[in-house]
């Protein structure tokens, strides 16, 4: 089976999301070939250390999501096309408001797939959209749909700067129509278009069957439409009780228009990717339930778990146990939505009622530190509730707190992170979650684990380790404080976690799954979503935008 495998920011680069999960599923899966279709993030990412492809990766296509827009010029005539398109697309971010469920999605979603399509016939024509999309004639027309009559309150209030951002990031996002991927020698010769995440990526696919009719089956560890409001400062909980989309952003908020018109576009664009794909494999129950909001058919739903690879813990978790001295360990990367200062404030508690008590917070630096102001922050707390040497790096005998990081002398590995857990607990303190990696690690290494309620932690524990309310310092503290004190349960509660761990979430199982999909999708079974009239199914041939390395 042909299968090209789609992914934004990840595979084949060295450094991205999805990275190790897509390396480990092409060498898992070698009785497919692959082509690979990588869309990437930055220049440093395109520019820099790639991971080396398997033999039955034929040929990898790349293509950048950054910097000018491929060269490209509209043809006299073309324009008013051009601008009619647009029109119809912008014009379903900002219907009139209905509350969600009493909206006419249909309405909507047609006119957002008639105006995609119509680019992308465009694209095909004439050699690209970035020259159209990046001209004052765009802005012009996405300015129009914020005024028109019924239009969301936030987008109505859009500036000239906040128009030229979003059409800036559009363009970007719709680079994939104007790729040269489509024709018989790229993704026309797949029987099969895997995508990974929900973005431009899947937009490559979908022009794949709408062109050719390849199946297209979606994976997404966290659904895109939830990151979109997590990265724009709105919470899950703002979104809960509003419309998806433009109307999920307050007016009064600051960048409203910016984020509101971007939000339903990420609305929209799920709306329809869900609808053609053959299938769509979340990761995990929270993404399941958002792609479900965004409109995906229950039955074209298949929950996977991204799979991780349990042998570098096997050492940990079958070290014969010895007297260990009681400590909590954290692991992962050091950024607000971790809460690590409310971790210190529950350690300043257990420390209390237990003083032998050690914190190691352990930097993964799984993909480097976004924010360097709150590791500092950390610290600093970290020195005034724990004087006498607390936030020493060193990690002295006397030092209650140890910051490191893995790769250290300390932690030389990953795994030994969680040795350090040995006589007592590995905690996870985050405010806000998706897939918990770390908490599988420690459950590989058959850890006892304490967890805030966030993302998809509960599903993940699944009943074998304590899970507290995000953002209470208190609770955690308690929790940690049980079984710190209960050497037996903690004992039971990390084999349980082990059990659970090698039976659900290793790259095994994983990969078995997605074999068993594409055997299923090459047979014909979870058919595709119904085609479109209209854009005739010929290749697209062009010469800007992507670039092929054999």
């Amino acid at each position: 089976m042909r299968v090209a495998l789609l992914t934004e920011g990840g595979y084949p680069y060295a450094q991205g999301e999805s990275v190790a999960w897509c390396d480990r599923l092409l060498h898992g899966l070698t009785g497919h070939d692959f082509d690979i279709g990588a869309l990437s993030r930055s220049r440093r990412q395109e520019h820099g250390p790639r991971r080396p492809p398997p033999p039955h990766v034929r040929r990898v296509r790349t293509a950048p999501l950054w910097g000018p827009p491929p060269a490209g010029r509209v043809p006299r005539g073309a324009g008013r096309r051009f601008a009619e398109c647009f029109a119809e697309l912008t014009a379903a971010l900002c219907p009139g408001y209905q509350p969600l469920g009493e909206e006419h999605p249909g309405r909507q979603a047609d006119r957002f797939a008639t105006g995609l399509y119509g680019l992308a016939a465009l694209a095909a024509a004439h050699g690209g959209l970035g020259a159209w999309l990046c001209s004052d004639e765009a802005v012009r027309v996405l300015e129009a749909a914020c005024r028109a009559p019924g239009a969301p309150r936030a987008a109505q209030a859009a500036r000239v700067a906040d128009l030229l951002l979003v059409a800036d990031r559009m363009e970007r996002a719709l680079r994939p129509l104007s790729l040269d991927w489509y024709g018989d020698q790229g993704l026309g010769d797949a029987d099969l278009c895997h995508a990974v995440g929900g973005g431009p990526a899947a937009l490559a696919g979908l022009l794949a069957h709408r062109l050719h009719g390849t199946p297209l089956l979606i994976t997404e560890h966290g659904a895109r439409v939830r990151d979109h409001y997590l990265r724009s400062a709105v919470s899950a909980a703002s979104v809960a009780g509003a419309a998806l989309g433009a109307h999920a952003v307050a007016p009064s908020a600051a960048g409203a228009p910016v984020r509101a018109l971007l939000g339903a576009f990420q609305v929209r664009l799920a709306r329809e990717i869900y609808a053609r794909a053959a299938l769509i494999t979340p990761g995990d129950a929270l993404a399941r339930r958002w792609q479900e909001r965004c409109g995906a058919a229950p039955e074209r739903l298949r929950t996977v778990y991204p799979g991780m690879d349990a042998r570098p813990f096997h050492a940990v978790a079958g070290a014969p146990a010895a007297p260990a001295p009681p400590a909590l360990v954290w692991v992962g990367r050091m950024v607000r939505e971790k809460d690590l200062t409310g971790l210190l404030r529950a350690f300043d508690a257990v420390r209390a009622a237990e003083p032998a008590t050690r914190l190691w917070i352990v930097d993964s630096r799984a993909h480097g530190t976004a924010d360097a102001a709150y590791p500092a922050r950390c610290r600093a707390l970290a020195a005034r509730l724990f004087p006498a040497g607390a936030a020493d790096a060193g990690g002295g005998a006397a030092a209650p707190v140890t910051f490191t990081e893995v790769g250290s002398a300390e932690v030389p590995g990953l795994a030994d992170a969680y040795a350090r857990a040995a006589g007592g607990v590995a905690v996870l303190s985050s405010a806000v979650e998706g897939y918990p990696v770390p908490l599988i690690e420690a459950m590989f290494c058959g850890r006892a684990t304490v967890s805030t309620d966030v993302g998809a932690v509960a599903e993940v524990v699944g009943g074998t380790g304590l899970v507290v309310p995000p953002r209470d310092p208190g609770a955690l503290a308690d929790a940690c404080l049980a079984l710190l004190r209960d050497p037996e349960r903690r004992a039971r509660l990390g084999a349980a976690a082990r059990a659970r761990a090698l039976e659900l979430f290793t790259v095994e199982r994983n990969v078995a799954a997605f074999g068993a999909i594409y055997r299923e999708l090459g047979a014909g079974g979870a058919a595709s979503g119904p085609a479109r009239p209209g854009w005739a199914a010929e290749p697209i041939r062009l010469a800007a935008g992507g670039r092929e390395r054999a």
